[in-house]
């Protein structure tokens, strides 16, 4: 067993490119054991193995700094950088936080839990570098979903203007924790379908270097193209098409649902905890449907209610809660069907 014998990034970069893919087979077995008895952030770290084990392989962190934004999908970065016990033995467990936390190792450069924010931090530790003469390389991940945030707009912009070493690692795996929703997806979705060479290019359009990686699980690909950035003197954004859940096949297919899971039976995937309470998404959503429906009861006009039947079927879509849940039980469902469905509910008694 290869993970048992991983102290530090130094063993990663012994091992040879069959190693690296069974360890990353490894990390998954192992990874699947915690989170079906503990809980916590399953597809997002099940989705950035073969990217983790990557950057370990090629960057020499800590000199090296890498900024995972939220910090959620750092779990395989834990069990690499001498926290694998944590992962590998259920008294351990909580030995470690479900985020990057300084405390715990001198690979981790901040506590984060919030979306949107690890290019904004590592432009910091850029600027910091560059004004001490520093010449370590700066690495911030982020996740196609926390994107569309805007201090995530606000870091690329200024990066770009950094004109020094800073790694952008765009995580696409076309999810946050649910569906993405905004103009930013389809530019990415048109970089995936070209392999990154369409002529619209939003990074591009920053003022970025830019690299595409189709196949952001395989790592032999992951370490030719961070071997490519290693050391570069000026800002790239590095975009890898990934899945998320990678590896177990339920979590690929109900990604939502696997973005972060209960303890669960691994024969049913059913919960072991007791889903029978109100919890407070179900509890927000219907109050937020209780007064949707008094502001439609109030309207006087067919047209009137028209209108706020297609501007609210638009928000419920994408809500949570188990009534909203049902309302519109896949993302594909036609808007004409979402209207009808939030009119139904609307009007109901």
């Amino acid at each position: 067993m290869y993970l048992e014998n991983i102290y530090s990034p130094a063993d990663v970069k012994k091992l040879s490119f069959q190693e690296l893919n069974d360890l990353s087979h490894e990390i998954r077995a192992s990874l699947l054991q915690k989170l079906s008895e503990h809980g916590g952030h399953f597809g997002p770290n099940f989705g950035m193995v073969e990217a983790t084990i990557a950057l370990h392989y090629v960057f020499n962190s800590p000199k090296d700094k890498i900024v995972y934004d939220v910090s959620h999908q750092s779990y395989v970065h834990k069990m690499l950088t001498g926290r694998k016990d944590a992962f590998l033995h259920p008294a351990e467990y909580d030995h470690v936080s479900g985020y990057s936390e300084p405390q715990e190792s001198e690979h981790d450069f901040f506590v984060i839990g919030h979306t949107s924010t690890s290019i904004s931090l590592a432009s910091g530790l850029a600027k910091g570098r560059d004004l001490t003469g520093g010449n370590e390389n700066i690495i911030a991940v982020i996740g196609d979903g926390s994107l569309s945030g805007g201090e995530a707009f606000e870091g690329l912009d200024y990066v770009a203007e950094l004109g020094t070493n800073m790694i952008i690692i765009v995580n696409d795996n076309q999810m946050s924790i649910a569906e993405n929703h905004g103009g930013l997806y389809k530019n990415l979705k048109d970089l995936r379908d070209s392999n990154g060479q369409c002529e619209c290019n939003f990074f591009k359009a920053m003022g970025l270097d830019y690299m595409y990686v189709n196949d952001g699980n395989h790592v032999e690909a992951l370490i030719e193209a961070f071997s490519k950035v290693k050391d570069i003197q000026h800002p790239i954004l590095v975009h890898i098409n990934t899945l998320k859940g990678k590896g177990y096949e339920p979590a690929e297919q109900d990604k939502e649902t696997y973005h972060w899971r209960t303890p669960f039976d691994l024969e049913t995937g059913e919960s072991k905890m007791n889903d029978d309470a109100e919890d407070y998404s179900e509890v927000t959503a219907q109050y937020l449907l209780k007064k949707m429906k008094e502001d439609f009861q109030k309207l006087k006009t067919e047209g009137e209610r028209e209108k706020f039947v297609k501007e609210t079927g638009s928000k419920l879509d994408g809500m949570t809660g188990n009534e909203i849940e049902r309302l519109t039980d896949a993302v594909e469902v036609d808007l004409k069907e979402i209207n009808a469905k939030a009119r139904e509910i609307l009007t109901r008694e």
